[in-house]
């Protein structure tokens, strides 16, 4: 049974910074590209980052470009994302997906974690 787990998530003032992890089971982890994906309240879930399954290619949304860092250790089954200056509009629930294709699309992700609450307060 494929399981994703993401921690990490809280509440941080504006221009904070948190580290999500994901860790990983029941796949071949260094096998897989790894996605996140947010959702805010009354929005459609939206495309974050992804990084491929040996770590040497990373794409990012326009809207986290230069703030956040996607990156994973396959030792470890795990990936992470680094959000820097954080502001209000990423206040989501953030997912982590597993997925043998590349893009942009959830449709490219198989396998999805429960999220967990980022909150930003301005």
């Amino acid at each position: 049974q494929v399981q994703l787990v993401e921690s990490g998530g809280g509440l941080v003032q504006a221009g904070g910074s948190l580290k999500l992890s994901c860790a990983a089971s029941g796949l071949t982890f260094g096998g897989h590209n790894m996605g996140w994906f947010r959702q805010a309240p009354g929005a459609e879930r939206e495309f974050v980052t992804e990084i491929s399954w040996d770590g040497r290619n990373t794409i990012y949304a326009d809207a986290v470009k230069g703030r956040f860092t996607v990156s994973r250790d396959n030792a470890k089954n795990t990936v992470y994302l680094q959000m820097d200056s954080l502001k209000a509009e990423d206040t989501a629930a953030y997912y982590c997906a597993a997925g043998n294709g590349w893009g942009r699309m959830s449709s490219a992700f198989r396998h999805w974690g429960q999220g967990t609450q980022v909150t930003v307060s301005s």
